[in-house]
């Protein structure tokens, strides 16, 4: 593909129609420098206009709003203000404001505790920092991991290995950290193939990972399994907690048949997960586990020979919002694991268990219906509150389109071409709406066969049959080049 595109008249073809999808992404009209005059108090009306015109999200996205309600009452209100109170705040100096510390200390042992951090097969040293978000946790996890095998093992040239599933974060920690990357296969129900991660460990093999559960499917990965190949090794093994630390833990206690995940399994090293997700924390919260601190002192960055004084920090951003881990910590609190029953109703006051019940069986509902649309089919055997599905019949873009007509913001995933439903609270009380609507989108395509205009069905069809991935990536490049 390289070659072909040199042939004079390729290349300038190839970039004219990578133009023309950039074109029908980017947003225009955009400020592209200061105003003669400041608008003062009046710009928070010119936010409201503009706020107006996103979406509206409320009961129809994937993902993205985890809490319940409407967002000016209850909840949201509650860690709003939690995070004004404290927005000025920065726990760098931890002098100053010791009550953001104490804040950020109580989020990561709490988290911790739902984790197996009391639980005798842990080791009773489980330790960690908050972090801006999944992302940030998975690269804090990795560069400690990477330079943990270093000082044990003398690694140099470190490898990591992931599943096909595993979030892009591991690419983007492995061109950061100069680290090469192996994506391995999954099996037929879509979990982490061991044996295919025990084929390419080697001697300069860092650190595996499992997923529970993977973000395109919600199936959870042999976590046993891989901790034992770990320790046999002798290298670390990050499990991806993102979205399912909230909900794995209260799913068990619930009787669900949810398989190990957490530092009671030997052989894990590290955990990541979202307060921000399932934990009902603003954006912008996460937290990274360590089995132990002899792992995480490798996370830090001391300076000694700075002009400026000694420094040290425990994450990739110096200065972090105090008012975020005061939010999240909020949340924590407010909600609670078990909540209040009042004996005579025998109602629970919202709490993590009762939440993930009424995820569960929503996410329950939505599978059978799904199911019971015969042009689709769902992918694996969802362990959580994602469920994924395509089609051998219509085209599961167009479908998505269609929905995306009526509201509904799901997302598109490659290999094997399909959409999910990440089950959030938004969504208990809608999930016959969306189930008919689904319905009647699959109908409207079976009716209507053929390519629909506009929205990402052209797109990521386009990038599906593509052979040169190098030409999706350029495209995605492209595109985000024009975009900020």
């Amino acid at each position: 593909m390289s070659s072909v595109k040199l042939v004079p008249g390729v290349k300038k073809y190839i970039d004219a129609e990578k133009q023309k999808i950039v074109d029908k992404l980017q947003a225009s009209g955009w400020r592209t420098e200061l105003p003669r005059s400041g608008l003062g108090d009046k710009v928070v009306e010119q936010m409201k206009d503009e706020k107006q015109k996103d979406v509206t999200w409320q009961d129809k996205c994937s993902g993205t709003v985890y809490i319940g309600g409407n967002e000016n009452e209850g909840h949201f209100s509650l860690i709003n203000e939690a995070c004004s109170m404290f927005a000025h705040t920065n726990p760098l100096h931890l002098s100053v404001f010791p009550s953001v510390v104490r804040f950020e200390a109580e989020v990561v042992a709490m988290t911790a505790a739902i984790l197996g951090s009391k639980e005798k097969a842990s080791g009773g040293q489980i330790c960690g920092n908050m972090t801006s978000g999944g992302t940030e946790s998975i690269l804090l996890a990795v560069k400690s991991s990477r330079d943990y095998m270093k000082a044990k093992k003398g690694i140099t040239k470190p490898e990591m290995i992931i599943p096909v599933s595993a979030h892009s974060a591991y690419d983007k920690a492995a061109q950061y950290f100069k680290i090469k990357l192996w994506r391995v296969s999954v099996d037929k129900e879509f979990r982490a193939d061991v044996k295919a991660v025990k084929r390419h460990i080697n001697k300069n093999t860092i650190m595996i990972v499992g997923l529970a559960p993977g973000f395109p499917h919600g199936i959870i990965d042999p976590i046993e399994e891989l901790g034992d190949l770990a320790s046999s090794y002798r290298i670390c093994f990050h499990v991806d907690l993102c979205r399912g630390g909230f909900v794995l833990p209260f799913a068990r206690k619930l009787g669900h048949p949810v398989p190990p995940f957490d530092f009671t399994v030997q052989g894990v090293t590290s955990i990541s997960v979202d307060v921000h997700k399932y934990g009902l924390a603003l954006k912008g919260t996460s937290v990274v586990l360590y089995r132990n601190r002899e792992i995480r002192k490798h996370q830090f960055v001391a300076v000694t020979e700075w002009t400026g004084g000694l420094y040290v920090s425990p994450t990739i951003a110096g200065s972090r919002s105090g008012g975020l881990i005061a939010g999240a910590w909020a949340a924590m609190i407010s909600i609670g694991f078990e909540g209040q029953t009042f004996l005579i109703l025998f109602i629970c006051l919202a709490c993590y268990l009762e939440n993930t019940k009424e995820i569960m069986e929503a996410s329950k509902r939505i599978q059978k219906g799904i199911q019971e649309i015969p042009e689709l089919f769902v992918i694996g055997r969802p362990d959580m509150s994602i469920i994924a599905f395509g089609s051998d019949v219509v085209d599961i873009f167009e479908v998505n389109n269609v929905l995306s007509s009526k509201g509904w913001h799901l997302n598109a995933f490659q290999r094997p071409s399909s959409v999910h439903i990440c089950v959030t609270l938004q969504h208990v009380p809608v999930v016959q709406i969306f189930l008919k609507d689904l319905r009647d989108s699959v109908r409207t395509v079976k009716e209507n066969p053929g390519p629909v205009n506009g929205g990402f069905a052209p797109i990521y069809g386009a990038a599906g049959k593509m052979p040169d991935r190098g030409m999706v990536q350029d495209l995605l490049v492209e595109f985000m080049d024009s975009s900020c």
